[in-house]
C-alpha cells in the first residue's frame, strides 16, 4: 500500500491567524500527523521556544530546503538522529551567551541530543528588521560571510545540522512588538529569521534553523495565550535543538547517491495544506503541477492576498484546519469528500 504524505506549509512573517505567533500551529502538526503516514512540515510550524512536541512521522524541513525539495532539486532522507552544532552571534551578551550553552548543556543531560561544539562568529551578524508594505516581516543581516565561516567549521567538526542563534535588535517597532504579544499582529522577526537559516541550507545542504536572542521582555498582563510559548524561558533555543536533532539531511538527485528505501521525493506527496490567501510560495508553485491534492484553508486569514485560483492552482477550499483533516482522510481511503457532503 502507498506511503500517504502530506506537506503543511504556513508561511513565516505573514500574519497567519493561526501560525503566526510561537509555535501556535503545532496543534495543527500534532491532528494532521495521525491522518497521514508522514507529514513533512517546517520550523514555523513547529517551534514553541520553550515549548515543542516530537511526532514520530513528522519531517522539520528549513523552508529553503522544502522549497528545494518541492521543485523535485532534492530529497529527504529520514536519519536516527543529527550531531549538531550551535552558532552564536558574536554580538551576544554574556549573560544572555550564558543562557544559550545552558540551554544546549541541558539539551545533551535531559534529552540526550548529540551536540558537538558551538562557534562563536568572528563578526557580529548585525541583524536589520523591515516590514514590507503588505504588513509582512522580513530583513537582512551585515555580516552573512561570518555566519557561513562559522558554519564551515562546525561543519568540519562534524555537525550534520546547524542552530543558529543571532542577537536581533531590541529596538522592535513598539506598535508592532505590542500587536504580537497581544495576539493581533505580524511577529515582527519571523522574516529575518528565514533569511538567515536560507542562508546556510542553501550553502550547505544541511539542516539549520535560527532561535533569536532577544533581552526578555517585562511580563505582560494581556499576554496573549498564542505569543506565551515565547515568554516562559530565556532562550527560544530549546525547540530549535529538538526540531534538528531528527531532521531529514538532503540528498541530490544528479550525485547519483545510492538510494535508500526511506527516501522521499517530491512525486511521492499526496496532498499539501496552505492559507487559502498565501498560495504564492516557490514550494507550491512546484508542487501544483504534480499529481497532489492542494487544500486550502479560509479561516487561517494573512497578510497578503495570493489566492489559489488566479494562479491557475486548482484547490479545495475548506473553512478550517478540521475540514482539511476530514479532507485528508478521505483522499487517503480513496473517497470523493463530496461524496459525504449533501
Amino acid at each position: 500500500m502507498r506511503i500517504y504524505t502530506a506537506i503543511l506549509i504556513v508561511p513565516t512573517g505573514i500574519g497567519a491567524a493561526i501560525g503566526g505567533y510561537a509555535g501556535d500551529a503545532l496543534p495543527v502538526a500534532k491532528a494532521v500527523s495521525q491522518v497521514c503516514d508522514r507529514l513533512i512540515t517546517h520550523p514555523n510550524v513547529m517551534n514553541g521556544a520553550s515549548l515543542y512536541w516530537n511526532l514520530p512521522n513528522t519531517f522539520y524541513v528549513e523552508g529553503y530546503g522544502l522549497d528545494q525539495f518541492a521543485a523535485g532539486n532534492w530529497g529527504l532522507r529520514p536519519v536516527h538522529y543529527n550531531k549538531l552544532g550551535l552558532i552564536l552571534d558574536q554580538a551576544i551578551e554574556p549573560e544572555l551567551r550564558l543562557r544559550h550553552l545552558q540551554v544546549a548543556d541541558a539539551a545533551r543531560a535531559t534529552l540526550g541530543l548529540s551536540i558537538i561544539n558551538h562557534v562563536i562568529t568572528d563578526a557580529a551578524l548585525n541583524v536589520e528588521l523591515r516590514v514590507s508594505d503588505s504588513g509582512a516581516s522580513w530583513g537582512s543581516i551585515g555580516n552573512p560571510d561570518s555566519l557561513l565561516r562559522a558554519a564551515e567549521v562546525l561543519i568540519h567538526q562534524g555537525a550534520e545540522a546547524i542552530a543558529v542563534v543571532a542577537r536581533f535588535p531590541d529596538e522592535i517597532n513598539p506598535i508592532l512588538a505590542a500587536n504580537y504579544r497581544q495576539g493581533k499582529g505580524v511577529d515582527p522577526i519571523a522574516g529575518a529569521e528565514a533569511v538567515i537559516s536560507h542562508l546556510i541550507v542553501r550553502q550547505f545542504r544541511i539542516p539549520c534553523a535560527h532561535a533569536p536572542a532577544i533581552a526578555p521582555s517585562p511580563p505582560e498582563i494581556d499576554l496573549a495565550p498564542r505569543s506565551a510559548a515565547e515568554e516562559i524561558g530565556y532562550t527560544f533555543l530549546p525547540c530549535v535543538l529538538v526540531g534538528l536533532s531528527s531532521a531529514p539531511q538532503f540528498i541530490l538527485r544528479e550525485n547519483h547517491e545510492f538510494p535508500q528505501p526511506g527516501d522521499i521525493w517530491a512525486n511521492q506527496v499526496d496532498a499539501v495544506i496552505i492559507p487559502a490567501d498565501a498560495c504564492g510560495s516557490s514550494a507550491l508553485l512546484s508542487l501544483s503541477s504534480q499529481k497532489c491534492q492542494i487544500i486550502t484553508v479560509k479561516e487561517n486569514s494573512t497578510k497578503i492576498q495570493v489566492p489559489a485560483a488566479p494562479l491557475g492552482i486548482k484547490a479545495i477550499q475548506v473553512n478550517s484546519y478540521l475540514e482539511a483533516i476530514g479532507v485528508l482522510a478521505a483522499h487517503k481511503a480513496g473517497v470523493n469528500h463530496l461524496s459525504m457532503m449533501n
